[in-house]
Order: C-alpha cells, then structure tokens, then sequence
C-alpha cells in the first residue's frame, strides 16, 4: 500500500509535533511543513502532495486564505482544515473557499486518517461538522431532498463541486463534455430547490447526500 504524503500547517510547534507523530504512526508520511500559510503556499510551490492538513486560524495568512491562494494559481491538491471552533460560518467559507475536508481538533487520530484517505480519493469530509447550526441556518429539512433521488454520477459531481472544480475540470475528471455537466449540475440545483453552487454543496452535505 503506498504510503500518503501530505502538507501540515499549524502555527503551534507543539501541535505540529504531536500531529506528525500521531499521522506517522498511521503510515501518513509529512512531505511539507509550514507554520502559517505564507510558508504553506511558498513550500508547495516546489513539493508535490496528496493532502493538505491546515489550521483554519494561523497569523500572516490562515488557511482558508491560502486555500484560496492555491486554488487561484490553479492548486487542486485536496485540503483539510482543522479547527477548534465548531462554527457553521467558518464552515460556510471553507467550502466556498474549495476545501474538500473539515474537521475538528478534536477528533480521533483515526479518523483524522480516514478524512485524509476520503479527501485523497475525491470525497468530501465536510458532513461531520456544525450540520445543526447550517441546518437550522438554511432551514433544510431532511425529507426535502433524499439521496435516492441522486444517480451515482450526480453524486459524484456534487463531491467535485464541493471541491471548487469547474465544469470543465469536473468534464475532464468523467470524461464528460462541459455542457453535459453544465446539464447534470442545473439537474442537481433543481433536485435540492437551490439557486448556487455552494448553497446546493452545504444542503447535500447537511442532508447527507454526500
């Protein structure tokens, strides 16, 4: 089994350690570490990985600011981001910022390598995080909208959107012609009663569509 490299950014030295010895002992090799997000953006400019694990909050730029960043210069390498807060905003700008992961610092080690795994294989890890709050937000009912009424490849496209990837980018990774996904996607915002992209990304994660 190939060993997953990945990118770690936290301000704290001694959350960093205890990071990288937990993610070792998982078989997670640490290619790339960096202390706020300047460092993260600089260091990626010249190393390769399959993940990316982020604070949210880091001074000089926090990690969805360079989350942005990458994914302006045309970075698509999925992203978790890791917080203490369980805040429905920082939620909300995480995935209008591209990220394809979510978590809590909190979290157990395993799962932390499980989110890793999913985001690597194209999934989102967005669900297990303040999905009240955003319920209630968006005032979303669960019987709205139930996963059956998805085909696999909807399903799919929902994850890549959840990504930040363009029609083209989504056509390019199925094989599908931009138009065609232009269709499914005004399928899919139809199916969840929504208007945008990232409104349609958050109901499918609070209703567990994705």
């Amino acid at each position: 089994m190939t060993t997953v490299r990945i990118a770690l950014a936290d301000d704290q030295a001694l959350v960093r350690e205890g990071l990288k010895l937990v993610l070792r002992s998982l078989d997670i090799e640490i290619a790339v570490e960096a202390a706020d997000g300047r460092e993260l953006i600089d260091k990626l400019a010249t190393a390769t990985v399959d993940v990316i694990v982020s604070d949210v909050r880091m001074p000089a730029l926090s990690g969805i600011e360079a989350l942005r960043a990458l994914r302006a210069r045309g970075d698509r390498t999925p992203m978790i981001l890791l917080t203490t807060f369980d805040d429905s905003a920082v939620l909300l700008e995480a995935v209008e910022a591209g990220a394809q992961g979510f978590l809590l610092k909190d979290a157990a080690p395993e799962d932390l390598r499980q989110g890793i795994l999913q985001v690597q294989r194209g999934e989102s890890l967005l669900q297990p995080v303040a999905t009240d709050p955003v319920r209630e937000r968006y005032a979303y009912r669960e019987t709205s909208a139930p996963k059956e009424l998805f085909t696999e490849r909807e399903v799919a496209i929902l994850r890549l959107l959840a990504g930040g990837y363009s029609n083209k980018e989504i056509g390019r990774s199925l094989y599908l012609a931009e138009g065609t996904v232009k269709n499914y996607v005004s399928d899919i915002l139809e199916k969840l009663d929504t208007r945008d992209r990232t409104r349609a990304v958050l109901k499918a994660i609070t209703l567990r569509i994705i």
